[in-house]
């Protein structure tokens, strides 16, 4: 690879180092006993898709502090795509969520493997659960077998608990704040440890810390990453709602469905007149809800103008994050691809 970097090319490493190392570890699972094949279709499904921005951001996180291209970097940078997807399992269990990439989600595909079993629907999501845990044990098997020297990989190994105490604090952050009053704060609180840290901040770091980045260096990586990864979530949201889900390959009710503690339903909320908040109190939180009552949702956020609010929100972090770039007086081709990703990270149709 030259210094003429790009996304797909980039992708295509990577998911060819998840593709290996996945598949292997699923057939050695499976092996087990015939039983545990549906689990293991599920570990190689979890990593089938993706952008790998996460490992991207690792890879220029390394580069940026001067160290050439590598393959076993980019292995190293492949475990954040682990990562990523262990939460996203996770993720779609607790938000009880039907689709990711346009197919079941793991607590869904794996009915079929305990249909005749007691408790059925439990077992199945059950079995989801550690399909997420497993997938972050191989994140850092992944890691740790990357090739790198024992010395690199010791600088990074303490930023590991820092992403996973961080992560999961994000997780329980939204379950708590779910069905609470809405409040931007608090959401954005929600974003940046639930999204913006481990999808930006913490791969930088990482690949930062593997080629010994220094503080001055380090400090640039968090002004960058942590606004840009509150922009990337920020843009989830509203996709989340207004997307077309043949290309997110998401429901969009989900978030209104589950009355999820979003920047976006806040924001609406403080918008809102008592009229509103009572027509919005009425809908958020239904199980059953329809297309005319999502529609309504809809109607009254737009109305307000309430993703205009969102789209500034997330300008003003990506104007904040470049303008952290820039000052940081990275190598050419890496304030380069670091733009470009900043533009790929935040404006994304799906």
């Amino acid at each position: 690879m030259t210094d003429r970097w790009e996304l797909a090319a980039f992708k295509i490493r990577v998911d060819e180092v998840l593709r290996r190392f996945v598949a292997q570890e699923a057939d050695r699972f499976a092996a087990i006993d015939p039983l545990l094949g549906p689990v293991a279709e599920q570990l190689e499904a979890a990593v089938a898709d993706g952008k790998r921005l996460r490992a991207a951001f690792c890879y220029w996180g390394w580069r940026a502090a001067g160290q050439p291209d590598s393959d076993v970097l980019v292995r190293a940078a492949a475990s954040m795509e682990l990562v990523h997807a262990a939460a996203v399992v996770h993720d779609d269990l607790i938000d009880d969520s039907p689709l990711r990439h346009g197919r079941p989600t793991a607590h869904v595909a794996l009915r079929g493997a305990v249909r005749r079993r007691p408790r059925g629907e439990a077992a199945a999501r059950s079995l989801a659960m550690l399909v997420g845990d497993l997938l972050m044990a191989l994140a850092g098997q992944l890691f740790a077998n990357s090739g790198l020297p024992a010395a690199y990989l010791a600088r990074a190994r303490p930023l590991w608990s820092v992403m996973a105490r961080e992560l999961v604090a994000g997780e329980c952050l939204e379950i708590l704040r779910t069905g609470a009053g809405p409040d931007t704060t608090a959401s954005l609180k929600v974003v940046r440890y639930k999204t913006a840290k481990y999808t930006v901040e913490q791969p930088l770091l990482i690949g930062g810390a593997l080629a010994g980045a220094g503080t001055r260096l380090r400090e640039g990586y968090s002004a960058y990453g942590l606004p840009l990864g509150e922009a990337f979530q920020l843009r989830d949201d509203l996709l989340g709602l207004f997307g077309d889900p043949e290309r997110t390959g998401k429901a969009n009710a989900d978030d209104v469905r589950g009355h999820r503690p979003t920047a976006l339903l806040a924001e609406t909320w403080r918008l809102a007149g008592d009229d509103d908040r009572e027509r919005l109190h009425a809908l958020l939180g239904r199980r059953r809800l329809d297309v005319d009552a999502l529609n309504a949702v809809r109607e009254v956020m737009c109305r307000l103008k309430a993703p205009d609010r969102i789209e500034a929100m997330i300008s003003a972090r990506v104007e904040e994050a470049l303008g952290a770039l820039h000052e940081l007086d990275a190598p050419t081709h890496a304030d380069a691809a670091l733009t470009a990703l900043a533009q790929s990270a935040a404006d994304r149709l799906c």
